[in-house]
């Protein structure tokens, strides 16, 4: 079931800031870097932007020939693999991960780095890059989303470090179905406030 999210802007913000949410790769090392999954721009004051989190992931990975593969339906727990088949690089699902909290992706060619990225709603998610032959891409997520006010960024791109020490807020979804999430704080002067975001009218599913 889809999680309904409501994004307010109740804040004193009059620069018309871009709104980024993403989520973090919790399996991966300190030094990968996190998608933008949604940017949200032109969010007036006392202005709205309802949006939908959707359970359902897709998975697709990308060969160093520059093909991608369609995207299949994963889900914690499998195991994906590409390989060479007699029509060319395939990717497919091949049973269990180690894991049962995980997605897992294993680079079975016996040349040639893939990229493995994870979808929700059609965009990207998380991504892992230049994953050689042999070693697999892990992907573990957490009900949470992260939310700031970033400028200049575009849905997919990567995130760079500075960026996310200064914008973010963690939100737990952990057994949420539907909330606002309401912004709040900024402003001009010696008072302004920083920016927060809080969940609000909150429904349990």
């Amino acid at each position: 079931m889809d999680i309904k999210l409501n994004l307010i802007n109740r804040s004193n913000d009059a620069n018309n800031s871009q709104v980024v949410i993403f989520q973090k790769n919790v399996a991966a090392g300190v030094d990968e870097l996190p998608v933008a999954w949604m940017v949200i721009r032109n969010l007036g004051q006392n202005d709205n932007h309802p949006f939908e989190y959707p359970l359902l992931l897709t998975i697709s990975a990308g060969d160093s020939w520059g093909n991608e593969s369609p995207r299949l339906a994963a889900e914690n727990g499998q195991r994906f693999s590409m390989a060479r088949t007699a029509c060319g690089d395939t990717l497919s699902l091949q049973g269990q991960a180690t894991s049962r909290n995980e997605i897992q992706c294993r680079n079975d060619l016996q040349q040639g780095a893939i990229s493995v990225g994870l979808y929700k709603s059609g965009k990207l998610l998380v991504q892992q890059t230049s994953i050689a032959p042999g070693q697999q891409a892990t992907f573990a997520l957490r009900p949470t989303l992260f939310i700031g006010v970033v400028p200049q960024i575009e849905e997919g791109e990567i995130m760079d470090s500075a960026i996310l020490s200064s914008t973010t807020t963690e939100l737990s979804l952990l057994g949420i179905g539907s909330a606002d999430i309401v912004m709040t704080g900024g402003g001009a002067g010696p008072n302004a406030a920083p920016l927060r975001f809080m969940l609000e009218n909150v429904v349990i599913a």
